[in-house]
């Protein structure tokens, strides 16, 4: 896992980044434009070329590790929300794989904000809409509003 701490106010709430490693390169791009907004972010390490050519049983369980630590990245209480990279894939509008739908799952029970990069996956639109998740279209713009408009609030209520 990546944490970017390029701040001096490194006790903000972050955003984790999500998606698979096939859009890697996408959530590189997302938190690198989060950053210019001053949002500290958790990206996953590419793990494509650690698991490259090992056998199946010691892939599932690097797997296993990896995915407990990241679902406990979404839950940790630092964790303002998530940004789930939901690009096309294999043709698929708008693509939501199992590991993405399980760490939404996590943020939503964690009380997380939860933002997708496109719109909502048809698959899984009843649970995204009752979870409050907002898809953003493409454009970071609602996500980094979302993000300062609650530590402004915050703000205002810790001062009282």
């Amino acid at each position: 896992m990546k944490l970017d701490t390029n701040f001096k106010k490194i006790d903000l709430p972050r955003i984790v980044i999500c998606g698979s490693m096939s859009h890697y390169e996408i959530m590189v791009y997302c938190r690198d434009q989060l950053s210019q907004h001053k949002i500290p972010t958790v990206i996953p390490e590419n793990e494509r070329p650690v698991v490259k050519d090992i056998p199946k049983e010691t892939y599932l369980k690097i797997k296993h590790d990896l995915s407990r630590q990241w679902l406990n990245e979404v839950a940790n209480p630092r964790t303002f929300g998530i940004l789930v990279v939901n690009k096309s894939k294999g043709g698929i509008d708008n693509y939501i794989g199992a590991n993405a739908f399980a760490e939404i799952a996590v943020a939503f029970n964690s009380r997380k904000q939860i933002f997708l990069l496109h719109d909502l996956y048809p698959l899984y639109e009843d649970e995204l809409l009752a979870w409050g998740v907002v898809p953003l279209l493409g454009r970071l713009e609602g996500l980094v509003s979302a993000y300062w408009q609650a530590d402004s609030e915050t703000k205002i209520e810790d001062s009282r």
